[in-house]
């Protein structure tokens, strides 16, 4: 049995890299005196690598599958290298894609990219902000930051600085300003071009992929049940938004019947009292793990 070497992002995306895969149908359990987590697929290995090096790993075969960040893959300049299967919008604190943004201290001159010409700007993401001032024409001096670097603009040891954030909110607790944004980055699920050849590993990748999909389509949904009298069946169908159509059918007392649907979480607040007011009885919410 011919196995799927499978890359987990290590750091901030890790726990919640694995509660998606758990959701997903994997128990992946972290050994932490190593790199190698235990999953219950005998046809998966998995290790833990940090985002920043997914991507080479993936190119050059060492991985056949791992998850890391647009970024990164950019970075590294390995999207011709690697084939995407697929974009999982989740990260650590939200689900909502992440910005890496260009940042000053409010009372900075700068007010637009073109502005840095001749500054000096700290970034973990190095060669990306390179390769982005100079497609405009623009020359300065990028230099890798090992971390904190916000507090490198707030101390004036550099004019800006290029930091990932999803809301803002720290960057402008900081008393620092955005600028502009440069990138908007997700998770990639990557897999190397070779493996994709090989119909086992094939078929193993399409299998993860619709998995992840699922679940994380399935944290925005979920399902109603409630039962309503016959005659009130198109009053009540008709405030009930649904994939295609509600599922209906009749109870014992054949007056009865049994309605289920799939619906959007944040409108259940709302939409239940509706029903309730419309006749429904017995009004039920699930939550769903996955939807395919």
């Amino acid at each position: 049995m011919t196995q799927l070497r499978l890359g987990l992002p290590k750091g901030s995306l890790e726990q919640s890299t694995l509660a998606l895969f758990e959701q997903a149908g994997w128990k992946i359990s972290p050994n932490y005196r190593n790199y190698y987590p235990e999953v219950d697929d005998p046809e998966l290995s998995c290790v833990l690598v940090r985002a920043q090096e997914m991507a080479p790993y993936v190119a050059n075969g060492t991985l056949d599958l791992g998850l890391t960040g647009l970024d990164w893959i950019l970075e590294t300049e390995t999207q011709d290298q690697v084939e995407e299967i697929c974009t999982l919008t989740y990260s650590k604190s939200s689900e909502q894609p992440s910005r890496w943004v260009l940042v000053v201290p409010k009372d900075s001159p700068v007010s637009r990219i073109a502005d840095l010409q001749g500054k000096k700007i700290a970034t973990e993401l190095v060669g990306f902000t390179q390769r982005y001032l100079a497609e405009r024409g623009i020359q300065a001096s990028v230099e890798f930051s090992w971390g904190a670097t916000e507090a490198k603009v707030v101390e004036g040891l550099v004019d800006a600085v290029v930091e990932i954030t999803e809301t803002g909110s720290t960057i402008r607790a900081h008393g620092l300003r955005i600028v502009e944004d440069l990138l908007v980055t997700e998770t990639r699920l990557i897999a190397n071009p070779r493996a994709r050849q090989d119909p086992g590993k094939r078929a193993k990748i399409d299998q993860i992929a619709l998995m992840l999909q699922a679940a994380l389509a399935a944290r925005h949904k979920v399902a109603l049940k409630l039962n309503i009298r016959d005659r009130d069946l198109d009053s009540i169908v008709a405030l009930l938004p649904s994939l295609h159509a509600p599922t209906v059918s009749h109870l014992y007392d054949r007056e009865w019947l049994a309605v289920e649907t799939v619906v959007d979480a944040r409108l259940v607040r709302d939409l239940v009292p509706r029903l309730r007011l419309a006749g429904a009885e017995g009004i039920l919410e699930y939550e769903l793990r996955k939807m395919v």
